[in-house]
């Protein structure tokens, strides 16, 4: 039950994305052809948020739910490692037409054809795991 509240914030995510039109193939296909500026500016939004969101975490030293401080570590800056995974996620899905949050949308919105991409995610997951230990990412 107390987990409750996270399948609504889900179900209500999962609303907004299809009422924003944002899990349709046709407007990730607009985006990968630059026919269409929608994508891009619902990603544009989610990234100045984003940054948002971290500078006032970081400036005003808020705490999580439990009250602990949220540490946000600094990175190491890299080149190939991101261009790499970011160029395979792109490739994954301009080929598929989603990315792994709307697939659990679609097929809630009876596009069961994406199961198989839901399938072929969890897969890749898993292969990753495997083979994470053997790959330059630290």
């Amino acid at each position: 039950m107390s987990r409750l509240r996270f399948l609504l914030a889900g179900v209500f995510f999962g609303i907004v994305l299809t009422k924003a039109e944002v899990i349709s193939w046709y407007r990730i296909y607009e985006m990968f052809r630059f026919e269409s500026f929608h994508m891009y500016g619902v990603i544009g939004s989610a990234v100045i948020l984003g940054i948002i969101a971290v500078q006032v975490i970081k400036r005003f030293n808020i705490r999580d739910i439990s009250g602990n401080p949220i540490v946000i570590q600094e990175k190491a800056k890299r080149f190939w490692p991101p261009l790499i995974g970011g160029t395979i996620f792109g490739l994954g899905w301009a080929l598929t037409g989603a990315c792994p949050g709307p697939i659990y949308i679609l097929i809630g919105n009876g596009f069961m054809a994406f199961g198989v991409v839901f399938l072929a995610a969890v897969l890749g997951t898993f292969v990753y795991g495997l083979v994470m230990n053997k790959l330059p990412q630290r």
